[in-house]
């Protein structure tokens, strides 16, 4: 019966249902290890730039908006 798009009950089985499921937790294992991934490095990046910190040399009054002399008004101090 070529052509036939009927299940029958012996094609019905737990492995044929199971490619479904495997598929699935392959993509949430490998979408949770990018979120713990990224996660880890984000973590990591905010605690080295945290001890990296602006000291302004002047009053913010004195700053101006889109100015090009603006980072004449402050020094990085830290590592």
């Amino acid at each position: 019966m070529a052509g036939n798009t009927e299940m029958n009950d012996n094609e019905r089985g737990l492995f044929s249902f199971m490619h479904g499921i495997t598929g699935m937790l392959i993509a949430v294992v490998l979408l949770l290890t990018i979120l713990v991934v990224l996660g880890y490095y984000a973590v990591i990046v905010q605690q080295n730039e945290a001890q990296n910190f602006y000291k302004i040399n002047q009053d913010l009054s004195g700053l101006k908006a889109n100015s090009p002399d603006n980072h004449k008004q402050y020094e990085l101090v830290g590592k």
